[in-house]
């Protein structure tokens, strides 16, 4: 064996491959599930407690049980369950009295009832968990004096709500025409709220830049916001910054764009119709599925993943409310109003459950009632596939430290971090309990929070060496 090229092998290793592959895995921060994005004109302190009780209404009038729950989404097993009654209700008494009985006799009913459940509790608790004062596409074109006054009225709100973990304002684009309104905006808004928040500005506020089309209009926003720190004594870096990817020309630039923030970008979201719309595509074929909108998404991937940007998918349109209002509706309009709500939650549920399917565990919201679609997609997304995986982990720790203890390596590591990503991020999102993932796989409660494969097993090597 020559050592001399062993050791310059380590040596080149150390100089110029030791952080060439970054290990991906998930946060232990939690991350918000979606951002509701409101008309900067109506957001008050009470808009995220109200988006909850407007959602609780709609589930209530909508989907009063689990079984109508289901069958509005499709969850998986719902053709299955009862349409009685008397018999939900006794279904809904067993769930209660041995819940894991309930699990073992009818998956179907534990199952549905568990999304049910769970959706009705965090509509109660915790109905929005990041929110987006909007002053671009969601207010639109104002005077002057009405934007000024607005910015100033929804800083005075923000600053009196509570419970609000995300949050941040979408300024105007910096394209000529919208620059000197943007940053009179942003301006108002930020020197308001610290002046009505004691100095302080919210946990996790950013500032989303819409429109962008050349990496300068980030730089620039950078060095406003740098300067607006500076002038309120306020520590470097703290205003951070939200790039929209809906144009074009930013879908090939985004390193760059995320460079030119210097360290202020955090998360990047995907405006779908903006970005369809630059190529002439008509609104009818307009939708998050369409092939210009993968594209889009698959470069966001390969190109901010790697620097650790959090991504957000785009949004939903077609909203759940009843076409007929009034108190005094016919049976016929009753049932007309069912079928809308349920055809527009179904959609959104698919939506956010495509998203996840392609590594995007955060999209928009527009209106309350899109929040139960939002939360049974996310949980049922988690919980279907729980036990499966739960089997599938157990059985590559296994094989790992068998393979690691006879000296053989063991070669399916992505696979793996992917199954632990699979826990960490259903954990994170509220789906699954820390409790029940630690009792349904091999998994201690030091080796979850280490968030990666390879350091369990090399630890579990270690103690067994």
């Amino acid at each position: 064996m020559n050592k001399d090229f062993l050791d310059l092998g380590q040596k080149l290793f150390d100089e110029k491959l030791s952080n060439s592959h970054l290990e991906t895995r998930v946060s232990q921060t939690k991350n918000p599930v979606h951002v509701v994005y409101g008309g900067a004109d109506r957001f008050t302190a009470e808009t995220p407690h109200k988006f909850g009780k407007l959602a609780l209404k709609s589930l209530e009038t909508f989907a009063p049980n689990f079984v109508e729950f289901a069958n509005a989404l499709w969850l998986k097993g719902c053709d299955t369950l009862p349409n009685y009654s008397e018999i939900v209700a006794d279904l809904e008494f067993r769930l209660l009295d041995n819940n894991e009985k309930l699990k073992r006799e009818n998956y179907d009913a534990w199952f549905a009832q568990t999304i049910y459940n769970r959706v009705t509790e965090k509509l109660n608790c915790e109905p929005v968990e990041d929110f987006r004062i909007d002053f671009e596409d969601g207010y639109g074109i104002r005077s002057d004096d009405e934007e000024d006054n607005h910015a100033l009225s929804a800083s005075d709100e923000l600053a009196k709500t509570e419970n609000l973990k995300h949050c941040g304002i979408r300024i105007k684009s910096f394209q000529a025409e919208t620059y000197k309104r943007a940053v009179r905006t942003l301006n108002l808004f930020i020197n308001n709220l610290l002046q009505k928040n004691g100095g302080f500005l919210p946990d996790n506020f950013v500032v989303t830049l819409p429109k962008i089309t050349r990496s300068e209009e980030v730089e620039v926003l950078g060095e406003l916001l740098e300067t607006l720190e500076n002038q309120n004594n306020l520590p470097p870096n703290l205003i951070k910054i939200e790039i929209m990817i809906e144009t074009p020309e930013s879908i090939l630039i985004m390193k760059d764009l995320v460079e030119a923030a210097k360290g202020r970008c955090i998360s990047a979201h995907f405006g779908a119709y903006d970005y369809t719309a630059s190529f002439g595509i008509t609104a009818v074929h307009q939708h998050l599925r369409h092939e210009a909108c993968n594209f889009a998404r698959q470069m966001m991937q390969i190109s901010l993943t790697p620097l650790h940007i959090y991504l957000s998918d785009s949004v939903t349109t077609e909203m759940p409310v009843p076409i007929h209002r009034g108190e005094s509706l016919s049976a016929q309009q009753l049932k007309e109003n069912n079928l809308a709500v349920h055809k527009a939650w179904r959609l959104h549920f698919n939506n956010v459950t495509n998203s996840q399917i392609n590594g995007f565990y955060q999209s928009w919201d527009l209106h309350p009632a899109q929040l139960v679609a939002r939360y049974a997609a996310v949980y049922s997304f988690f919980l279907e596939s729980f036990n499966s995986q739960s089997i599938r982990l157990k059985g590559f720790m296994s094989k790992a430290t068998k393979a690691t203890m006879s000296g053989n390596r063991f070669d399916d590591a992505a696979s793996a971090q992917g199954l632990l990503n699979y826990f960490l991020r259903g954990i994170n999102c509220g789906a699954l309990t820390e409790s029940e993932v630690l009792e349904s796989t091999t998994l201690t409660f030091n080796e979850l929070q280490t968030a990666s494969f390879v350091k369990i097993m090399e630890n579990r090597q270690l103690k067994t060496s």
